[in-house]
């Protein structure tokens, strides 16, 4: 594996100009020796993509993480992620690819916490397993008769339409399938938290400070992290840093000492004992696991 990891933008195969792309599994195989990047090695997405899988059984790359994957899994990717596919012959599926623009533009009829909750690697798992002969299913196969129906009256809103009820079927399995959080105040909370994080990373990484900022006390920021992620709040706040180490660790453009710097550590040795505190490994020994892979 390269250190230098790409950054794939939205780059549709057809004249789509609204955003959206749906392209099958098979096709990224067959042209990945025509990608600048091989699709099967590491890369972060500017753009969100959900994968369906629909024959066959393998694992897919998530942030460092390998996941199983199997007929009826999907796949929730969020924008900045990074991933890599297992290609196989008897793996089977479909990228439904959206620009950030189009999420923000065609879900704005939905509620925020359901927007949040949509993508939110850290509340719920990275793969959901839609049960067969399920309607979800139903609502796939029409999205992409329709997608494919270009020259159809009304087609952006048609897809835009087919789209939002199909992830509205999948939230509603999420719901019976996992725990489902029904205390919305708590999510908005939670997400202020996580915002505030992005946006301080480099002034603190204390819990109390985020407490503060929230106008809620340390214990109850504890408690609501502990409900909903499984986690401490200053877990959150180092699993959300030694994330952002990981992505920007495998970019050769950055050395180790400049990114304990841009992650507010005023001694590149305390960020190598932060990292190896919470990883298990020293930034360069974690590098060096991935070109093994």
């Amino acid at each position: 594996m390269t250190k230098d990891i790409p950054q794939i933008t939205f780059n549709p195969a057809t004249t789509n100009i609204f955003g959206f792309e749906i392209v099958s599994i098979q096709d990224i195989a067959k042209s990945k020796n025509e990608h600048k990047h091989n699709p099967e090695l590491p890369h972060q997405l500017k753009f969100y993509n959900l994968i369906f899988f629909t024959e066959g059984s393998g694992r897919h790359f998530i942030d460092f993480n390998w996941f199983p994957v199997q007929q009826n899994s999907l796949v929730y990717l969020t924008k900045d992620q990074v991933n890599a596919f297992e290609f196989s012959d008897h793996l089977k599926g479909y990228c439904i690819i959206f620009t950030e623009a189009y999420f923000v533009n065609s879900f704005t009829n939905l509620a925020d916490d359901f927007v949040f909750r949509l993508f939110n690697p850290e509340l719920f798992s990275p793969i959901l397993q839609i049960p067969q002969n399920s309607e979800f299913t139903t609502y796939f196969n029409l999205l992409c008769t329709e997608y494919k129906n270009s020259s159809t009256f009304n087609h952006k809103n048609i897809v835009n339409s087919l789209l939002t009820i199909l992830i509205s079927k999948a939230e509603n399995l999420k719901q019976k399938q996992t725990f489902h959080i029904s205390d919305t105040s708590k999510v908005a909370i939670y997400q202020n938290f996580i915002s505030l994080i992005a946006k301080n990373l480099t002034k603190s990484r204390s819990a109390r400070y985020y407490a503060n900022e929230l106008a809620i006390t340390y214990k109850h920021l504890n408690k609501i992290c502990k409900e909903l992620v499984n986690k401490t709040a200053k877990n959150v706040i180092d699993d959300f840093v030694i994330l952002q180490a990981k992505r920007s660790l495998i970019n050769a453009k950055i050395t180790s000492a400049q990114l304990a710097y841009s992650l507010g550590f005023e001694d590149p040795t305390n960020f190598t004992k932060y990292f190896k505190k919470n990883t298990g490994l020293t930034p360069k020994t974690f590098v060096k696991s991935l070109q093994e892979d």
